[in-house]
């Protein structure tokens, strides 16, 4: 089993960053590959970002390339997310997740979610 917290968000205007974090505990950090979904009201969750069990691959859904960075320290059990340039249409509860093994887009591959944290963007 493994536990996920995130932390991080909150109300910011069109343009601003914020930075989420995620602390996992549980079996080895390391062994997990982590990633990001986010909910808007309304609208299925839908995938933002993943990484690889060391950290050294990552992906993104096109709508944040550029602008989202995804990262972890293993040391810390620790899955973070840079949003950058953030827009209203990022607005939603950003979820946390993990899996065993390797990095995955698909919602259903995730066993592990932690309980959401929220982002809301004003314009």
């Amino acid at each position: 089993q493994v536990q996920l917290v995130e932390s991080g968000g909150g109300l910011v205007q069109a343009g601003d960053s914020l930075r989420l974090s995620c602390a996992a505990s549980g079996r080895p950090f390391s062994s997990y590959a982590m990633g990001w979904f986010r909910q808007a009201p309304g609208k299925e969750r839908e995938f933002v970002a993943t990484i690889s069990r060391s950290g050294g691959d990552t992906a993104y859904t096109n709508s944040v390339k550029g602008r989202f960075a995804i990262s972890r320290d293993n040391a810390k059990n620790t899955v973070f997310l840079q949003m950058n340039t953030l827009k209203p249409e990022d607005t939603a509860v950003y979820y946390c997740v993990g899996r065993f093994g390797d990095m995955s887009e698909l919602v259903r591959n995730y066993p592990y979610w932690g309980q959401g944290t929220q982002v809301t963007v004003s314009s």
